[in-house]
């Protein structure tokens, strides 16, 4: 008899091939798809973001807007409880380690909207001198933030100046869930990044980039976006060149790769396995 909570995570890397995994095994078993990707979630942002037509809890915001962690954990569990009402089994497929977390361990979030007054503020800031502010304001936030993400940091000065201090998550689980990761090689990551990244370019990034403009985002709003959409903005800018640009995404994206890594291999649940 199949688990009425049963939850299935695929999650790895970028570019490990989880999403391809994750398709093969919902057709395998009957399951559906839900993206757990904290850029997937806004309309228009398909190329960079490597979006699969399909998949639940994809263009659910206005990328004018800005999404919260909180909006798209709502959207991914009534997603699985209308899966479960099909009789089918849910697949969550992402790289965020926080997105998973937040639905598989039921973290308890702070409702806290964006302040844009205080991000345009703390945007002008160093990442560095955020890092000593929130340390001065939440010293054990500060502990616990990805200190290489100043999305990461700026979201948590901006709870901290609504409450006080980031609350302590509190968890409720309420899934059995069972983790796949895909496992790849340092050198076959970056070989897989690099074509990624052409494939992108071939699809018509610069494009995507170009309608996104059209549409009325500021330039700063991209930076936001993450490595695909900040280099081909600062291009298109004329900032840079089309051959720094290209650089610099396959830079920031192994890294970015390496940071993945060591959030997962804390977590005893993962099941490794060779794409």
């Amino acid at each position: 008899m199949r688990n009425k909570h049963e939850l299935i995570v695929v999650l790895g890397p970028t570019a490990s091939g989880k999403s391809k995994y994750a398709i093969k095994l919902a057709k395998k078993i009957g399951g559906e798809i839900i993206s757990a990707d904290s850029r997937q979630i806004y309309n228009g942002l398909d190329i960079g973001t490597a979006k699969i037509k399909g998949q639940l809890c994809t263009d659910i915001v206005d990328p004018k807007k800005t999404a919260t962690i909180v909006e798209w954990k709502k959207c991914a569990e009534n997603a699985i409880a209308s899966i479960y009402r099909r009789i089918r089994i849910p697949i969550l497929v992402g790289g965020s380690a926080f997105y998973i977390r937040a639905v598989v361990d039921g973290l308890v979030l702070p409702e806290v909207q964006p302040n844009q007054k205080l991000r345009k503020k703390l945007e002008k800031k160093s990442l560095e001198s955020l890092l000593i502010l929130l340390e001065k304001k939440d010293a054990r936030r500060a502990k616990t933030v990805d200190r290489k993400n100043k999305r990461r940091v700026i979201r948590a000065l901006e709870i901290v100046a609504a409450l006080g201090k980031v609350p302590e998550l509190k968890t409720t689980k309420k899934y059995d869930a069972k983790f796949i990761g895909i496992k790849r090689s340092l050198e076959d990551l970056k070989k897989r990044i690099i074509a990624r990244t052409e494939i992108m370019f071939k699809k018509g990034l610069i494009h995507e980039v170009r309608k996104l403009r059209r549409s009325g985002i500021p330039w700063k709003r991209f930076n936001e976006f993450g490595f695909e959409y900040k280099y081909p903005a600062l291009y298109l800018q004329k900032k840079i060149s089309r051959k720094e640009m290209i650089e610099k995404i396959n830079k920031e994206t192994i890294a970015y790769t390496r940071r993945q890594m060591l959030w997962w291999k804390k977590d005893r649940r993962i099941k490794w396995v060779k794409s």
